[in-house]
Parts: structure tokens; C-alpha cells; sequence
């Protein structure tokens, strides 16, 4: 059986259409929280951390901007990230609540996981 030169680029151009439309398969991904939620801690009565949706810029180790985005409201978030190292600014406008950066390595073909822990300030 003879294969048709034509139906032969067919075949490679949607075979490299479908591998550039292939999402990238490592990033980062976690959840935000805020805390403390009670003014008062008091034994034996728990006080847990609450999920909070939150806006994070992700940059460069040399702080250029890579993205800026917000985590749904139970404070998930999941990013597509080419390997390489990053650093996590979450963002804080009104100085309150507030959390620290966090560096990151996102290596080849897994999502690195972060737990971002804003500090609500009630104390």
C-alpha cells in the first residue's frame, strides 16, 4: 500500500498541532489560609485556620513579574510554570492581613506544593 505524500503532512501537521496545544505539566500549586481566627485562643476550644481568598504575584528569582492571580474562594490555587526557581509575594494592599514570601523550585513534570499562611493580626 502506497501512502500519499499529502495525507503524510497531514498526519505530521496535527500530530505537532496536538503537542503544542499540550498543556505544560509542572507548576505550583496550594492553599491559602488565614489566622489566628478567634481573639481569644482558649484550651479546648479549637480555633482553626480559615481558608482565605487571597491575590499572589508569582516572580522571578531576580523579582521580574511572571503572574499575577487570585485563588478561588476556598483559597486553592493551581498554576502552570515552566521548571526553574520563583519566588511566591503574597499580596497584602492594606498591610493587614499579611504573609511572607515563600522561594520556590518548580521542577520538570511535578507541581511544587505551597501553604501560604496569612497572618490576620488578631490578637
Amino acid at each position: 500500500m502506497k501512502i500519499h505524500p499529502a495525507f503524510l503532512l497531514f498526519v505530521l501537521l496535527v500530530t505537532a498541532c496536538q503537542t503544542s496545544t499540550q498543556s505544560p505539566d509542572s507548576g505550583v500549586e496550594g492553599i491559602v489560609t488565614i489566622g489566628p481566627m478567634c481573639p481569644v485562643v482558649q484550651e479546648g476550644v479549637p480555633c482553626p485556620d480559615q481558608p482565605y481568598q487571597a491575590e499572589l504575584t508569582i516572580l522571578t528569582e531576580s523579582g521580574k513579574k511572571v503572574i499575577q492571580f487570585q485563588t478561588d474562594e476556598e483559597g486553592s490555587f493551581r498554576i502552570e510554570l515552566a521548571a526553574g526557581d520563583y519566588v511566591l509575594h503574597p499580596e497584602s494592599p492594606s498591610g493587614l492581613p499579611f504573609a511572607t514570601d515563600i522561594p520556590f523550585t518548580v521542577e520538570e513534570h511535578n507541581f511544587k506544593y505551597l501553604e501560604v499562611i496569612y497572618d490576620s493580626g488578631i490578637r
